[in-house]
């Protein structure tokens, strides 16, 4: 027997499905944690407010991570804290963004700031967070004193791989340098990551990070896995990310998400 007294997901490739649908049996299996007394908490690349729709359903009243934690904000929106690149840092991860051939976007806390408005998953990624972008020619002085994150974003699955390695090279402990889909590689501050988020969360409520599950199922999802009880990875995640995993449940797709709760935290035992 296994006490649970927080899950952390993921929100895209997990929580919702690929049409990013959050079903009703999603919201029932959290409707049911909070039955249970158990806490639940959402941490994604997204911005907070490209969040926002999943808070009523999820009569979520935990504090939110957006940017990989490179944003928490209270229910309302309201901001906790946030996490900033230095601008120097900035510039040599988009430079080298550019040097791949791969677009650039960049996230202050109010905005998000494109070149290109039919670029690959521009259209997709404001039918996802419900706002549009802001088309600029080029990122001022003033945006780079305000970036939370940056992300490369190509359909060229090598290129954004090769693209992490080199940025990450670059940057080193400067920044955090992760995946957080196939097309995308996010860079945040070094302290914005799905790790720390669950370290500030675990701090905030007072439990034991062995009394935390997470669940998840991108390269960016496996540093809160490392850090808690119990983890569990999609399975629509990569053979990598599963093997960072205490357990696997189904695909996004397959309601996965429910499954794992129903299985992993509602029955209160590890099968």
């Amino acid at each position: 027997m296994q006490k649970f007294s927080l899950l952390i997901s993921d929100v895209d490739g997990t929580l919702v499905t690929e049409n990013k649908i959050l079903t009703a049996r999603a919201q029932a299996a959290v409707a049911a944690l909070r039955t249970r007394g158990i806490l639940f908490a959402i941490t994604s690349g997204r911005p907070p407010r490209g969040m926002g729709m999943l808070i009523g359903p999820l009569a979520i009243t935990s504090p939110i991570a957006g940017f990989n934690g490179g944003a928490l904000v209270r229910p309302d929106l309201s901001v906790i804290n946030t996490r900033t690149l230095t601008p120097d840092v900035a510039r040599q991860a988009i430079e080298v963004i550019r040097g791949h051939g791969i677009d650039t976007w960049l996230y202050t806390n109010s905005d998000w700031l494109i070149h290109n408005e039919n670029a690959p998953h521009v259209a997709r990624e404001a039918w996802t967070v419900k706002f549009e972008p802001t088309v600029i020619a080029r990122f001022s002085d003033s945006d780079l004193n305000k970036v939370i994150k940056i992300v490369g974003v190509s359909d060229d699955s090598d290129a954004v791989a090769k693209c992490e390695a080199d940025v990450s090279a670059m940057l080193g402990e400067h920044a955090s340098v992760k995946r957080s889909q196939p097309y995308y590689v996010d860079i945040t501050h070094p302290a914005a990551n799905k790790g720390a988020v669950l370290d500030e969360l675990v701090k905030m409520y007072g439990i034991p990070a062995a009394e935390v599950a997470t669940i998840g199922d991108m390269p960016n999802d496996v540093l809160m896995f490392r850090r808690s009880g119990f983890s569990i990875a999609m399975g629509n995640a990569s053979g990598a990310v599963k093997s960072q995993a205490s357990a696997t449940t189904d695909s996004f797709n397959d309601e996965g998400f429910a499954k794992a709760v129903e299985r992993y935290l509602l029955n209160s035992s590890v099968l």
